[in-house]
Parts: structure tokens; C-alpha cells; sequence
């Protein structure tokens, strides 16, 4: 239905739940290498739960080979603070693929500038940003709405 893709994760926590969240919703998760940890890391494994197995990632030895697989239609949305876009307005559809960076460090400017007009923000307060888990589920579930509405 949908994609969450993980570019470069780092902590293992955040990429556990974020794996259950996609369980849980009939996403795939898709990791974009290299990773911060291995995937067999306890971390990942706990925080996925008995899911970890019954998900099985496709994981990508790099960006390049990720966007070299994509079908010619694919949406490919960045999710980044350093945009005006906000995730809300977009119009999601089902195949859609949300790309989350690293993160200490976000996505890079330069898949931010070469996508410019796919770039999406969650609105906060200025300071830290959200959990990476946390934005994944946000967006996620604002793209399962609005399939679900254009579907009835």
C-alpha cells in the first residue's frame, strides 16, 4: 500500500518501532544503507517485537540502487524540516513512498534540492525535532486517511 523509507537509520529503537508501525499498517519499510547498526541488533529485535520477522525489510545498498528500482510512476515524498510544506497538504496515494534521513543529521541537502517540490515538514515549535519514529507514524497514518477517504 505504502512505503516508509529509511535513509542511513542510525538508532535501532527508532527503526524497531518504526517496523511495527509498518506491520501494523501494511507498509513496507524499505532501508536505504549504510546502517547505524545491523538489523539483527537486540535493539531492532525488541522493539519490533515477534514482528521483525513476519516484516522483512528490502533493504538497499544505496540510495541510487533504491531510486534505480522504483517503477516510473512512484511519488517519493522527503520529509524535512527545512521546508514550508506542510505534510497535510500533500495528496497522498496508494504505492507513495515517504522518506525519512538520519537522525542527528536529517536527509541531504542535496536530495532535498534535487526534490524540492516533494519536500514535507510537520509543523513544531522551533528547537529539537520529533522522534523519527513519531514523524514516521504521523505521516504514515495522515496517507492511510486520505487513501481510506478517496477509496469509499
Amino acid at each position: 500500500m505504502l512505503n516508509v523509507v529509511l535513509f542511513c537509520p542510525e538508532i535501532p529503537p527508532n527503526t524497531g518501532n518504526i517496523g511495527r508501525l509498518c506491520h501494523a499498517t501494511g507498509a513496507t519499510l524499505h532501508l536505504i544503507e549504510p546502517l547505524g547498526f545491523s538489523i539483527d541488533d537486540r535493539a531492532v529485535r525488541r522493539a519490533g517485537l515477534d514482528y521483525w520477522e513476519e516484516l522483512a525489510p528490502v533493504i538497499w545498498p544505496s540510495y541510487a540502487a533504491f531510486t534505480a528500482a522504483l517503477p516510473g510512476d512512484a511519488t517519493l515524498y522527503f520529509l524535512t524540516t527545512k521546508t514550508e510544506r506542510i505534510y497535510w497538504d500533500a495528496t497522498f496515494k496508494k504505492g507513495d513512498y515517504l522518506i525519512f534521513g538520519p537522525e542527528t543529521r536529517g536527509l541531504p541537502e542535496s536530495l532535498l534540492e534535487q526534490n524540492h517540490p516533494h519536500c514535507l515538514t510537520i509543523p513544531q515549535t522551533a528547537g529539537r525535532s520529533l522522534n523519527l519514529a513519531t514523524s514516521a507514524g504521523i505521516v504514515l497514518y495522515e496517507a492511510l486517511k486520505q487513501i481510506t477517504k478517496s477509496s469509499f
